[in-house]
């Protein structure tokens, strides 16, 4: 993964997870954070930059979701 991948990803990550701490109620909080790692570690061993970038879209998707809860 380039530099600037890794970076990006990190950041969504990170941001998720800031995100994801905003709800305010308790299972609805502990199901994002889960599922929010769940998901990048899953996809922590992928090689294809195409397959990458569908993720990353996906994770942005997911994101902008999150930030309208």
């Amino acid at each position: 993964m380039a530099a600037s991948s890794r970076t990006q990803v990190l950041s969504l990550y990170r941001l998720m997870l800031k995100e994801s701490k905003n709800f305010t109620a308790y299972n609805y909080r502990t199901y994002a954070i889960r599922r929010v790692r769940d998901a990048f570690r899953e996809n922590k061993h992928l090689e294809d930059p195409k397959t990458i970038q569908a993720q990353l879209i996906k994770a942005r998707e997911n994101l902008v979701i999150i930030q309208r809860q």
